[in-house]
């Protein structure tokens, strides 16, 4: 994500008063309304923050009538419930104050993460090749850290990379699967426990307990494992 300092610090500071002056009744820029504290979402957004130091906001969530629909104004949006919408992406955080507010006040809000600058990127593709190839992986040896999955994909975070950087990789190989997806500087991701309207958003491999930020391979090491396992493996991924 582009960090945009004076930007960013003018609306976090306007936020900020709007704690004091919407926070009592309840009104929010996504949907939910005020109610008991969710603790495994509130949790988590104040662990990814305050611990991980990972910048995250409120996903815009799902439609109350119709939960597989997003809360978006686009009735064909191919990521229901799972990105920002208001506040927007230059508004993710990691102040405690402002994440425990969000998620006081849209307490079934899902967690997204911006990804890039000193946050984890992420290199996703579909489930069913996204098993194998961790199957892959796991036999060669190759270390991998988080791994965040949705019923449909897979999403392997890496340390972040620069759009240079992922192009020179890229450019180097002689064959990369179409359905591969890179979540870099300016994107985004949905974190668990959230749940959008693709379903649930789980660990696939969980990050080991502890108060500091989990480990995360290079990209180079991850792109260039799971292009060899797919490969080797004879997946042709379909280009979901």
């Amino acid at each position: 994500m582009r960090e945009i300092l004076g930007r960013r610090r003018r609306l976090l500071s306007r936020l900020s008063e709007l704690t004091g002056l919407i926070g009592l009744t309840g009104r929010t820029g996504f949907t939910g309304r005020k109610s008991d504290q969710s603790p495994g979402l509130i949790g988590a957004a104040l662990t990814f923050a305050t611990a991980w130091k990972w910048p995250v906001l409120p996903g815009v969530g799902l439609d109350p009538q119709d939960s597989t629909r997003c809360a978006c104004p686009d009735p064909d949006c191919t990521v229901p419930g799972a990105h920002p919408l208001d506040p927007g992406l230059l508004a993710a955080t990691t102040d405690e104050r402002m994440v425990r507010w969000w998620w006081t006040n849209g307490p079934a809000a899902p967690i997204v993460l911006a990804t890039g600058a000193g946050a984890p990127c992420a290199v996703s593709l579909p489930s069913l090749a996204g098993a194998r190839a961790l199957a892959a992986l796991d036999e060669a040896g190759i270390r991998l850290g988080p791994v965040v999955a949705t019923p449909a994909r897979l999403f392997l975070l890496v340390a972040p990379y620069s759009m240079e950087q992922l192009g020179e990789l890229l450019y180097a190989k002689d064959w990369v699967p179409g359905s591969l997806r890179f979540h870099g500087e300016g994107g985004y991701l949905a974190l668990p426990p959230s749940e959008t309207g693709q379903g649930p958003v789980r660990w696939e491999r969980a990050p080991l307990p502890g108060s500091a930020a989990p480990w995360v391979p290079d990209v180079e090491a991850v792109v260039d494992a799971v292009v060899d396992a797919l490969t080797r493996t004879g997946v042709s991924a379909p280009e979901l």
